[in-house]
C-alpha cells in the first residue's frame, strides 16, 4: 500500500499533469482534491497533447479510478464537456472509472456572474481571477448556501435552493454592480439535466477510498495550483480559493493523515506567475521573454501569457515545510538549454535590511520591497532531452540539479527533460519502493 499526494511548490503551472500521469501508471486509484476548472494540466503523449480542467491526470491509463474529490468546486457542464471530449478523442479507457463526490460543491451560472462583476468594479485593483465563478462557489459553501453534488440530484432540494440564492444573488448583482439579473427558470432545467447524465458516476469516495486502502491499493493525490496560491499560506489576496497545500488531501479527498505516505513537490526550474501580485524573480527583458516563448508559458485554462523569472528557493522552501514534502521532482529543465548565465534566488533583501531566506513575507508591503539575492551558474547548450539517467546530464545541467537538491534539503526524486512522457529521469517512484 501507498499513498502519493502531488502538490506544486510555485504558484501553479508547474507541470503536475505529466507528473501525475507518469505516476497514474503504477497508481489504482488517482484522486482530485481541491479547485475547479479555475486549473487546466496537460499532458502529451507521443506527441499528442490532452488537455484536462476537472478530470485527474490518471484518465489517460487503462483499469485506473479516478475521483473528483469532496474539496472540489464542479461546473457540470465544464465536466460533461471534458467528459464527451476524452471519449471523441478515445482517451477514456474502457476499463476506467470516474468518480464524483456526493459533497463536493457546484458551481453554478450565478457564480460566474459575480465572479465577472466583483472582478471588473476592481480596475486596476484585479485579481487576475478566471471569472469561472470558483470563489463565489466557495463562499457560498462556507455560508453554508452552496448546491453539493448530492443536492444536485434531488429535484426538490435543488428547486428549493436554486430560488432562494438566485434571490440573493440577484440583489448584490443588480444593486451592488448594476448588472441584469438572472432567471431562476432556466438554471433549475439545465442543470437537472446536468443531473441525469452524472448520476451514474456519484458516490461516496471517502468510503471507496477507506476500502481501497484497506486492500493495499496505491492512491495518488492530485492537487491543483500550486503552494503559493494557497488561500492560507499563498501571497494573499492574490491567491485561490482553495487550500492548494498537501494538507488538504486529507479534507478534500476524505481520508485520515495517517494513510500517507509521502509528499512529491513539483519544481518547475524557473519560476512563472499568472495574474497579478509580487513576483521578485520576473524577469522583463529578453531572457524573460525566451523563456517565455521556449516554455510555451501560456495558461491551460485561460491561454494568458504567464510571467517569468529565475527559480526563486525562497517559495520552494516554504512549501517544501509547509506541505511537508519527501521528493521533490524538477520539470521543464530543458527550456533553460542555451541560457549563458543561470540564476536561483536563495533569499530576499529590503531597503530596510529586512532578509528572508526560508519565508515569503505575509505582508504584502514588505514583499513588494524584496529585492532577490542570486547566486551564479554557467548554463549549457547541450541537447538533454534524450537523457535517461542523471549521469546522462552535461556537467552544469547536473549541478544545476544538485545546487536545487541543496537549497531545498529534499532529494530530486525525477527530473522532467522535454514535454513528452518519456522525456523524464526517474530516480526514486515513490510507488516502487
Amino acid at each position: 500500500m501507498s499513498s502519493v499526494i502531488v502538490v506544486g511548490t510555485q504558484w501553479g503551472d508547474e507541470g503536475k499533469g505529466k507528473i501525475v500521469d507518469l505516476y497514474a501508471e503504477d497508481a489504482d486509484a488517482v484522486v482530485r482534491f481541491q479547485g475547479g476548472n479555475n486549473a487546466g494540466h496537460t499532458i502529451v503523449v507521443q506527441g499528442k497533447q490532452t488537455i484536462l480542467h476537472l478530470i485527474p491526470s490518471g484518465i489517460l491509463h487503462n483499469y485506473k479510478t479516478c475521483m473528483l474529490g469532496n474539496g472540489m468546486v464542479i461546473d457540470p457542464r465544464v465536466l460533461i464537456e471534458e467528459i464527451d471530449y476524452l471519449k471523441k478523442e478515445n482517451a477514456f479507457p474502457p476499463n476506467t472509472k470516474l468518480v464524483i463526490s456526493d459533497k463536493a460543491h457546484v458551481i453554478m451560472p450565478y457564480h460566474r456572474r459575480v465572479d465577472a462583476a466583483r472582478e471588473a468594479a476592481k480596475g486596476a485593483g484585479k485579481i487576475g481571477t478566471t471569472q469561472r465563478g470558483i470563489g463565489p462557489a466557495y463562499e457560498d459553501k462556507v455560508s453554508r448556501v452552496g448546491i453539493r453534488i448530492c443536492d444536485l440530484l434531488d429535484s426538490e432540494v435543488l428547486t428549493e435552493k436554486i430560488k432562494r440564492n438566485v434571490e440573493e444573488k440577484n440583489f448584490y448583482l443588480t444593486k451592488l454592480y448594476g448588472e441584469q439579473p438572472i432567471d431562476e427558470k432556466p438554471i433549475l432545467d439545465e442543470y437537472m439535466g446536468y443531473a441525469d447524465v452524472l448520476r451514474p458516476h456519484v458516490a461516496d469516495i471517502s468510503l471507496l477510498l477507506d476500502v481501497a486502502i484497506r486492500q493495499k491499493k496505491k492512491i495518488l493525490f492530485e492537487g491543483a495550483q500550486g503552494c503559493h496560491l494557497d488561500v492560507d499560506y499563498g501571497t494573499y489576496p492574490f491567491v485561490t480559493s482553495s487550500n492548494t497545500v498537501a494538507g488538504n488531501a486529507c479534507c478534500g479527498a476524505g481520508v485520515g493523515p495517517t494513510k500517507i505516505d509521502s509528499v512529491v513537490g513539483i519544481v518547475k526550474a524557473y519560476t512563472t506567475r499568472v495574474g497579478s501580485g509580487p513576483f521578485v524573480t520576473e524577469l522583463n527583458d529578453e531572457i524573460g521573454q525566451r523563456i517565455q516563448s521556449v516554455g510555451q508559458e501560456f495558461g491551460a485554462t485561460t491561454g494568458r501569457k504567464r510571467r517569468c523569472g529565475w527559480l526563486d528557493m525562497v517559495l520552494v522552501r516554504q512549501s517544501v515545510r509547509v506541505s511537508g514534502i519527501t521528493g521533490m521532482a524538477i520539470t521543464k529543465l530543458d527550456v533553460l538549454t542555451g541560457i549563458d548565465k543561470l540564476k536561483i534566488c536563495v533569499g530576499y533583501r529590503t531597503d530596510k535590511g529586512e532578509e528572508f531566506t526560508k519565508s515569503v513575507p505575509a505582508d504584502l508591503k514588505v514583499f513588494e520591497r524584496c529585492q532577490p539575492v542570486y547566486m551564479e551558474l554557467d548554463g549549457w547548450t547541450e541537447d538533454i532531452n534524450t537523457a535517461k539517467r542523471l549521469e546522462d546530464l552535461p556537467r552544469n545541467t547536473r549541478r544545476y540539479v544538485d545546487t536545487l537538491e541543496n537549497l531545498c534539503g529534499v532529494k530530486v526524486v525525477l527530473v522532467s527533460v522535454g514535454a513528452d512522457r518519456n522525456e523524464t529521469i526517474v530516480t526514486e517512484n515513490p510507488f516502487r519502493r
